[in-house]
């Protein structure tokens, strides 16, 4: 069987696939970065056998500042009208929440950063892609908006200790993440970096940030590869369905 195409639509360079990336790639998936901050043109979402829509420092509804985000709304909505899985994380999630019909807005309690429990809902074991995650887990937010109204028959499989969604199941084949799977401190470095004046100024730590990030290393990769491999499979299922690209 061949592999499963995975459109990964990236908004920032400090924002890659990263780990989730690399868990993808080894659990047989085959990667097409769309870079559209650089002027790649989104494709269409049915020459694939999923979408990973990644995080960003825009804002969800910043489509005036950010020429493409309209467009990514779109390739969501067809996604979702064709059955292509979808996963979206932070912004991806944010984005797909208000493409669908939800709201996203400035969280009234500030940024939320570095290791949060996941609060896993009752829901999330029976659920094709969360059900593979552990009932306790921990994982790397980095983000000042929240999704504050969720679309028509989204269930929300997870949510923070201030009640926020987190995990989202947005329709058959779509999930949003408010956390970052793909993230370790190499990675948040550089979000630490640019948030510092901030972080300063509401006496926040960054560096124990970071620090508590690489301790957790092993612990969040053995949390968040088996979503990987979940959405593998659920993308080796698609591919079988429907024979997209072979």
């Amino acid at each position: 069987m061949r592999s499963p195409r995975v459109l990964v639509v990236e908004h920032h360079a400090e924002c890659p696939p990263a780990l989730l990336g690399e868990w993808l790639v080894e659990a047989g998936c085959e990667l097409e970065l769309c870079r559209p901050w650089s002027g790649d043109a989104l494709p269409e979402a049915g020459a694939y056998d999923g979408v990973l829509v990644l995080g960003g420092e825009m804002g969800a509804n910043d489509d005036d500042r950010h020429w493409w985000l309209p467009g990514v709304k779109e390739l969501v909505r067809a996604a979702g009208e064709a059955g292509v899985p979808t996963l979206g994380i932070c912004l991806g999630h944010q984005l797909m929440a208000v493409a669908l019909g939800g709201r996203v807005e400035r969280n009234p309690d500030g940024q939320t950063i570095g290791l949060q429990i996941v609060g896993w809902q009752e829901a999330a074991s029976r659920d094709v892609l969360a059900g593979s995650l552990g009932a306790t887990a921990r994982g790397v937010h980095w983000n000042s908006d929240v999704v504050t109204e969720l679309p028509p028959g989204a269930k929300v499989l997870a949510r923070t200790e201030d009640g926020a969604p987190q995990v989202v199941r947005y329709a058959e084949r779509a999930w949003g993440l408010q956390l970052h799977p793909e993230a370790d401190e190499h990675v948040v470095a550089p979000w630490a970096e640019g948030d510092r004046a901030d972080h300063l100024a509401r006496g926040i730590d960054s560096e124990q940030v970071l620090a508590e990030i690489a301790a957790a290393r092993d612990e969040l990769a053995a949390t968040w590869r088996p979503l990987a491999r979940s959405f593998a499979a659920i993308l080796l299922a698609r591919a079988s369905e429907v024979g997209v690209g072979g």
